[in-house]
């Protein structure tokens, strides 16, 4: 089963405020896809290279702390993207995506937005800034835990 593109990107916070046709825009680039219970959308340390916004399901987010435990970071449901940073920077995954349930996701392939970039500038700026405005309110929402992540690298030695 396939997900609608333009209802799964509307309940995206990413797509906050986006028109009909800016909306028809990604769904246009956006590949529907689907992860039975166990497997990775995506690995900690591997190239991260698109965004996904979680149709149908649960997501788990997890990362290895420094003795190589695998620690949950929580979970991500539907209209929530994930790896959203691939689509702003190359670099790698910053944590592992395992689909708790069966699940279906849109993505939006780094290399489909890049295109889109040359020939809809103001779509993608508007993505952009969604993802921007996201990792804000995800920044305050965690500020304590952030906070004992500085105080602990400032004060080590």
């Amino acid at each position: 089963m396939a997900l609608a593109p333009e209802t799964t990107l509307k309940a995206c916070p990413l797509f906050k405020g986006f028109t009909d046709t800016g909306i028809a825009i990604f769904a246009a680039a956006a590949v529907s896809r689907a992860f039975p219970k166990g497997t990775a959308l995506f690995s900690e340390g591997k190239a991260g290279d698109s965004l996904f916004i979680v149709g149908e399901g649960t997501v788990r987010l997890s990362a290895r702390n420094p003795g190589g435990e695998d620690v949950s970071l929580g979970e991500v449901t539907v209209g929530e993207p994930l790896g959203e940073l691939a689509l702003v920077q190359k670099g790698e995954r910053l944590c592992t995506a395992t689909a708790q349930t069966d699940v279906l996701a849109l993505e939006i392939r780094s290399a489909d937005f890049q295109k889109l970039l040359a020939q809809k500038p103001q779509a993608c700026i508007k993505l952009l800034m969604g993802i921007v405005s996201h990792f804000g309110a995800k920044a305050r929402d965690n500020r304590d835990m952030l906070r004992t992540l500085v105080v602990r690298s400032t004060s080590g030695g």
